[in-house]
């Protein structure tokens, strides 16, 4: 029903600047919200940014004032400013989406999906 693709990890240097982009296609279901996910090695995925389908948005508290996540609704993409980048952010990046069934034969049921993630390298 749905498919996440991520795009624009690559290398930085500590105190740069990288761009991530999730588009999102398929057919039959409605966003409730899309949010970016990261992973460093040894560690647990956590959340980092999220966005409503109403424009809300939530981070996590490190990285607030950092990165900011936006959306394109025409192209059904979801971007992730990240600025001043730490080398400790140095992770595998899950675009994540939440929606719910447009189809008939299950309108309305609740779906998660998952990119296959992009890698964001931080150097110091």
């Amino acid at each position: 029903q749905m498919q996440l693709v991520e795009s624009g990890g690559g290398l930085a240097q500590a105190g740069g600047s990288l761009r991530l982009s999730c588009a999102a296609s398929g057919r039959g279901f409605s966003i409730n919200a899309m949010g970016w996910y990261r992973q460093a090695p040894g560690k647990q995925r956590e959340l980092v940014a999220v966005i409503t389908n109403g424009g809300s948005t939530n981070y996590a508290d490190s990285v607030k004032g950092r990165f900011t996540i936006s959306r394109d609704n025409a192209k059904n993409t979801v971007y992730l400013q990240m600025n001043s980048l730490k080398p400790e952010e140095t992770a595998v990046y899950y675009c994540n989406a939440d929606t719910r069934s447009l189809r008939y034969s299950n309108y309305g049921s609740a779906m998660e999906y998952w990119g296959q993630g992009t890698q964001v390298t931080v150097s110091s």
